[in-house]
């Protein structure tokens, strides 16, 4: 468990599913177009990925393979914000599409310092 900035307490399992639960609503809602569902397919697996990463890393082994899953979660977190600026979303709500960005930019910068810490 994690303590947020106003105190709540959360678990980044929790979050991660979240995040890929909503981002699987969010494409639902998508225009069909040929790039949206080739975009959505790869920002579909990349969401998933990055919580299931990060509970493999929760069971790693070792320091060195909980720090590497926990990279791969950061990786993945990127490639989903990545996916998400590419759909093409003209008649749906870009704010939840910056949303989403949004927390995938806060998912990256928080395994980004989970890294920073378990490296020291």
């Amino acid at each position: 468990m994690t303590e947020t900035q106003s105190g709540k307490r959360y678990d980044l399992e929790e979050r991660t599913l979240a995040f890929a639960r909503n981002v699987s609503v969010f494409v639902k809602r998508l225009p069909k177009t040929l790039q949206n569902i080739e975009y959505s397919k790869q920002l579909v697996r990349a969401t998933g990925s990055v919580g299931a990463h990060y509970i493999e890393a929760n069971e790693a082994l070792s320091r060195k393979d909980f720090v590497m899953r926990v990279k791969i979660s950061r990786k993945e977190s990127k490639e989903s914000r990545y996916w998400l600026q590419l759909v093409e979303c003209q008649e749906c709500d870009n704010s939840e599409r910056a949303t989403l960005i949004g927390e995938a930019t806060e998912l990256m910068k928080i395994f980004g310092a989970i890294v920073q810490k378990t490296e020291k």
